[in-house]
């Protein structure tokens, strides 16, 4: 998975942005306002941090060296995965499960309105 296509993937989501709130070289990709993925996409090797629950968070980690803590985010919660040493399916079903978990912490109106009860 290249970088543009990092980034593509998760504008696909309902309501997803890209936003640079810690400067231009760090996209984050938001929905509602609430993070579900942060990269910097001119990183070698790409990387992307993503919220995972915790109990599959240890699991991956500890089935995938390219899946570590994640790095400046709540260890529990969050997951970095280098991009290239992990199929493109895998990558893509980590980042919907990020998008998913931050969507059913919405409030219930707002994830109706998301498609995603």
């Amino acid at each position: 998975m290249t970088p543009k296509e990092l980034r593509a993937f998760c504008l696909e989501f309902n309501a997803s942005v890209e936003e640079f709130p810690f400067g231009p070289e760090t996209s984050v990709f938001k929905v509602l306002g609430k993070l579900f993925a942060l990269s910097h996409l001119d990183g070698d090797p790409l990387t992307v941090n993503l919220k995972c629950e915790p109990e599959i968070a240890i699991r991956l980690r500890e089935e995938h060296p390219a899946i570590v803590p994640g790095w400046h985010m709540n260890k529990r919660h969050w997951n970095t995965v280098t991009v290239g040493e992990l199929p493109d399916r895998m990558v893509r079903e980590l980042i919907e499960d990020s998008y998913d978990l931050v969507v059913a912490g919405l409030p219930k109106a707002e994830r109706l309105r998301l498609d995603r009860p």
